[in-house]
Order: C-alpha cells, then structure tokens, then sequence
C-alpha cells in the first residue's frame, strides 16, 4: 500500500516545511534583478548585458559554493551548512539595497551567490533522511513549491513598494530582513528540535577521510563522479534546463513589452502567475515522480517547455497567447522537478547525497551564470525575438538529453 502524507512523522513534516521555507527565500533573492531590470539600468547607468553580467556573477558565485557546502553538509553537519549559507544570502540581500553605485551591487550579488551555495547541499540531505521513500517525491514537490512562490514573491512585492510611495530599495531590503530573521528562526529548530541522526554528518565520512589530505580526496570524489554517468548525465541535464529556464525568468518582461507590447506592469503579474502556476505543477510532478518512472515525466516535460519557448519566439502569437505561453513555460519545466530530484536521490548512495545534489546543483548554477549575460548580450545586440529563439534551441537541447537519460537509466 502506497505511503500516505498523512503518515509523516512530526519531524519528518517540521524537516520539510522549515527547508521548504528556505527554498521560498532563497529563490526570492535569485529574481529580485529581472522585475527592476528597466530601473537598475537608469538609475546605475548600465546596458542590460552589464546588468546580465552582475546576474551572471551571482551564478558563478552560487557554483563554485556548491562543493564546499555539499562536503560540509555530508562529512560536517548540516545546520551550520544551513546557517552559513542562510545568514550569507540575507545579507547579500541587504547589501544589494544599500548599494551606492554598480560594483557595489555586483559585491551583493557575490555574497548572495555564495549564500543560496550551500541551500541546496544542505536542504537534500536534510529531506532525505527526514522522510522515508514512499514519500519522498512528494517532500520534494513541498519543496519546489516553496521556491516557485518564492520566485513570485519579488514583482508582487516591487509592485506593492511602489504603489505604496516606496522604492525597489525598501522591497530588497525587506526582503532581505525578512530572510535574515527566517534564518536565526530555523537553525534554532534544526539545532535543538530536530534530531542529530537528521541534521548530523553521514556515519563514516568524518572519521575515514581525516586521514587523507584534501587533493586526495578531491580526486577521489572526481572518481567517484566519473563512476557515475547517471549523476553526469543529470548535471548536464541542468545545465541546459537552467540556462534556458533563467533566460526565460531573466528577460521575460523586457520580451513581452518589446515584442507583444505587454505592459510593464501586466508582464511583471505575467512573470508572477508563471511561478505560481509552477508551484501547482510542482505537486502534480511529485506525486507522478511517486507513481510511475522519472523518466516520462521528465522527456514530457522539457518536451512541452520547448514548444512553449518557441511559440514565445515567433512573435506571431496575439499578447494573450503569449501570455499563456509563459504561463505553460512556467507549469510545464516544474512538473519535471521532483522527478530529476527523485533520480538524483535514487543514484545517490547514503554519503554522498549532499554532493551528488551540489554536483547537479552546478549544472543548475552554471545555467544561471550563463544566461544573463548571454541572453542579454542577444538582446541588446539582436533584440529580444532572437534571444527567445536561442533559448528555444537550448530548451531542445536539454529535451533530447532527457531522451537519452531516461533511456540510459531504464537499461
């Protein structure tokens, strides 16, 4: 008899809201650029592929990070890998809305990479060993939804600043005071409620690694990695899904009002309702992550953002049907999160689930590092048709790799 949500232990469910509430947040400071996109350019005198480039930035930030924080997380602890990685982002948030001039923005956004680093080699490992197999695509639908609302948050919450007579510096740094309490909150939980089996290192890894010096252990995990072709194949798979998805979450609003006349206000509710539209597709995609293979859901699902993507491009479309179009980016690349998350899991072995997650979350990292500033270079040079267009051939790209993993994995 399938497991049912219901049957979730107290800690199982506390595990899953308190990472759940970090995604939201974390996700929130990852889009807080694409709906000020326009007023950061005036008010900092910067070309959009400046502004993709600070973007970018973040990305390489939040990449190299992955590793360090995975190894921290497996062979440390993994709420002070929660701490760290929390406390960083929020106040690269802050710093971001107290910036005085563009470098000092892209020193925020340095620091909110190295921050939302470690959210996902410390959130895994915390989800996995807090709720038992039967249940865990759907944890792991929890969790994508609270960072699907947490990418919605940033154009409400710019929308509502404004209207209320306040600045994009007021909505930034809300959010991050916000985020730096949530921060404080919930390492307190993990720490003093949530048991040490959860949130401690993995059984094994402390005491047979300290022996052998770092490079030694580096190569070995790079060893490990070129073992596991499934894990590869996944980061690859990121890669192109990322660079597509963060063009999309990047430059939509500047697409809709160059090519369909959108305004700005109705693209940044357009960009919103693409996330919240996700964070429902995000619990179908769980539970048929719990019911049948990965491997469908996933080709389906990059199969229909394709489709979507070039549909945006061809600029032939009435507004509306663009719009719709977003919104169907935005539900169909979500139903595929569990299942990827699901497969990472399932190739995972018990100590190495918090690196193998920073491995992929690298690929996934790398596309945000990559497609701001490529896309908006398109944009600036191309116009904004034929950047959609290339994130349409990225989008295939990724499509016809998930043929290939789903099949490579079924053998």
């Amino acid at each position: 008899m399938a497991t049912r949500a219901r049957d979730a232990s107290r800690e199982a469910a506390t595990v899953v809201g308190l990472v759940s509430g970090s995604q939201y947040v974390n996700h929130a400071y990852l889009v807080l650029f694409p709906p000020i996109l326009a007023t950061l350019s005036a008010e900092f005198e910067a070309s959009l592929a400046m502004l993709g480039i600070a973007l970018g930035v973040q990305g390489a930030a939040n990449t190299v990070f992955q590793l360090p924080f995975g190894w921290l997380a497996d062979a440390r602890d993994r709420t002070i890998a929660f701490a760290l990685s929390s406390v960083a982002g929020a106040l690269g948030v802050l710093a971001v809305a107290l910036a005085p001039n563009f470098p000092a923005l892209v020193l925020g956004q340095v620091l909110i990479g190295v921050g939302v680093g470690g959210h996902h080699p410390a959130h895994y490992p915390l989800l996995s060993d807090a709720t038992p197999d039967g249940l865990r695509g759907r944890a792991f639908s929890v969790y994508g939804v609270g960072g699907a609302l947490g990418f919605a948050t940033p154009p409400v919450t710019f929308t509502l600043f404004t209207n209320a007579g306040m600045t994009w510096r007021h909505a930034v740094g809300a959010i991050g005071i916000v985020g730096l309490l949530y921060a404080f909150v919930a390492t307190a939980i993990l720490r003093f409620v949530v048991a040490d089996d959860v949130t401690g290192p993995n059984v094994g890894i402390e005491t047979e690694g300290e022996k052998e010096s770092l490079s030694t252990r580096a190569v070995a995990a790079l060893r490990a990695l070129a073992n596991s072709p499934g894990i590869m194949g996944l980061t690859l798979l990121a890669l192109l899904t990322s660079t597509a998805s963060w063009g999309v979450n990047t430059y939509a609003v500047v697409f809709l009002d160059r090519v369909y006349d959108v305004p700005s206000e109705t693209a940044n509710l357009a960009l919103t309702g693409m996330f919240v539209v996700g964070a429902v597709a995000i619990i179908l995609g769980g539970d048929l992550t719990d019911r049948i293979d990965p491997g469908p859901v996933m080709v389906a699902s990059f199969a229909a953002v394709t489709g979507f993507v070039v549909l945006l491009a061809s600029g032939l479309v009435p507004a509306m049907v663009a719009v719709g179009a977003l919104l169907g980016v935005g539900a169909a690349r979500s139903l595929a999160g569990p299942a990827r998350d699901g497969l990472t899991d399932a190739l995972s072995a018990d100590d190495t689930v918090g690196t193998n997650f920073a491995v992929v979350s690298v690929g996934v990292m790398l596309g945000s590092a990559i497609a701001p500033p490529a896309f908006g270079y398109i944009v600036d040079v191309t116009g904004p048709g034929a950047a959609f267009g290339a994130i349409g051939a990225v989008a295939l790209a990724g499509t016809l790799v998930t043929v290939w993993l789903a099949a490579a994995v079924a053998e």
